[in-house]
């Protein structure tokens, strides 16, 4: 009995190293990479023998493997050889069951190794290396790297034979893919739900990868919105324009935007005037910048930073002026939008009692996705809009006039109040789709 005991430890035993194998393995595979290299650039010199088992993982897989393959091995002719002998003679004993003892003890022998090696091998030691796998993997990291050394030619072997075997299949050897931007919004999303991230943090950055998708169009004011200065016009007048809005550089051209003979800090002329000067608006102009409206928002933001130069004239494909951006504009694409001082109009998105929306006009397209959650908008590529009112336009496929509406998906779209021909407030509705009879026949089907 005495000896049984012993060989039923022993099979424990090599249940408890497999079972450090299968965890190895998992905490190697699993662990955050980035993770590893912040601790290794901090000095940790198990995290950097970690790493460098997760950047090259043929040898250790090979390794784990070939320990895995040996505890099955032992145990299974340890179980065989004895314990199967053992105890098909105490079934013997058994009346009814002597004709059947050898079938018996090899059933009950291999159905209890299983049954260790799955919970102790494999279960329990893969679910404590998920819990913490780079801690596990920069303990087991050293010890695992002797290992590699000593069984050397095997691993060899087996990694040579693995690679050949592979090459005659047309498989390539594993490359880690890099990070894509999808991946990075997912991690986000989880530190917002697990509290890592604060949901304005989560806005904030989601609003930075969208950046260099929005053309500068997007975020510019319009052509047909900008406050200019006319050097050809009487001195009274252009001192009202300057009071009349709370700019602090304005674009001063000669009868037209189109012909614009720079950018005017307002700052220029209050030092004049402060120091008793005339008032001159082409002594302090500065050289205007100039960018193309399909140039992304983010190489604007990087041109500004190059430059200086926080004001930028949008053009179009023939060099007209379609609209001016600042360093402001850029700024609210990343954090929202930033009222002025003694700003008083009323918001661009009201949310009703009812839970509808009053929207004007000029709300862009990025911010109704993310108002609605909706991946992409309708004949978004196709009309090219950048704004509710070109959405609308585009639906309608004219300037529509007060009352009319449309309706996509859940939502409903009534213009209700328009500015001459400029589309000045939007409500939009969430309803119930209307059942069809194709409608009833798929959700039947479904």
């Amino acid at each position: 009995m005495t000896a049984i005991a012993l060989k039923i430890f022993f099979i424990l035993i090599l249940m408890v190293i497999n079972g450090v194998f299968s965890g190895s393995e998992i905490a190697v595979v699993s662990a955050r990479k980035i993770r590893l290299e912040q601790l290794a650039h901090n000095g940790d010199r198990q995290a950097l023998l970690a790493l460098k088992l997760a950047k090259s993982p043929s040898n250790f897989l090979s390794t784990v493997q070939i320990g895995i393959t040996l505890i099955g091995i032992l145990s299974g002719a340890l179980g065989g050889a004895t314990l199967s002998q053992r105890l098909e003679k105490a079934i013997a004993l058994v009346p009814g069951l002597a004709n059947y003892s050898e079938a018996v003890a090899f059933v009950v022998v291999v159905s209890g190794i299983t049954y260790l090696s799955l919970v102790i091998g494999e279960l329990v030691p893969k679910r404590l290396a998920l819990n913490n796998p780079e801690g596990i993997a920069r303990r087991v990291a050293g010890p695992m790297r002797q290992l590699s050394k000593l069984v050397a030619p095997l691993v060899y072997l087996l990694s040579a034979s693995t690679d050949g075997l592979l090459r005659l299949l047309g498989i390539r050897s594993f490359q880690e893919a890099p990070i894509a931007e999808e991946e990075i919004r997912a991690l986000i999303r989880q530190g917002v739900q697990a509290g890592v991230f604060e949901e304005t943090e989560h806005n904030i950055l989601q609003r930075v990868f969208r950046l260099d998708d929005r053309p500068v169009r997007s975020l510019m004011t319009p052509r047909t919105a900008i406050a200019w200065l006319d050097i050809e016009a009487p001195l009274e007048e252009t001192q009202r324009e300057i009071l009349a809005y709370n700019h602090g550089r304005f674009p001063v051209c000669r009868g037209d935007l189109d012909n614009c003979l720079g950018i005017l800090p307002v700052k220029t002329l209050l030092n004049a005037i402060f120091n008793g000067e005339p008032m001159d608006l082409q002594g302090g102009l500065q050289t205007p910048l100039y960018v193309y409206e399909n140039t992304s928002a983010l190489r604007v933001l990087e041109t500004f930073k190059e430059t200086g130069i926080y004001i930028a004239l949008v053009t179009d494909e023939f060099g007209g002026i379609e609209g001016l951006v600042t360093i402001g504009d850029l700024m609210e694409a990343i954090v929202g939008e930033l009222p002025s001082d003694g700003d008083r109009e009323e918001p661009r998105i009201i949310q009703r009692e009812d839970g509808s929306w009053l929207l004007d006009g000029m709300v862009s397209a990025d911010e109704l996705r993310e108002l609605f959650a909706k991946d992409s908008l309708p004949m978004e590529r196709e009309a090219h809009y950048q704004t509710l009112a070109g959405l609308v336009i585009a639906m309608l496929g004219k300037i529509p006039t007060s009352g009319e509406h449309f309706e996509w998906e859940n939502l409903r779209f009534e213009v209700v109040d328009m500015d001459g021909m400029r589309i000045d407030k939007v409500l939009v509705s969430q309803f119930r789709p209307a059942v069809t009879e194709d409608n009833r026949d798929r959700e039947d089907d479904e």
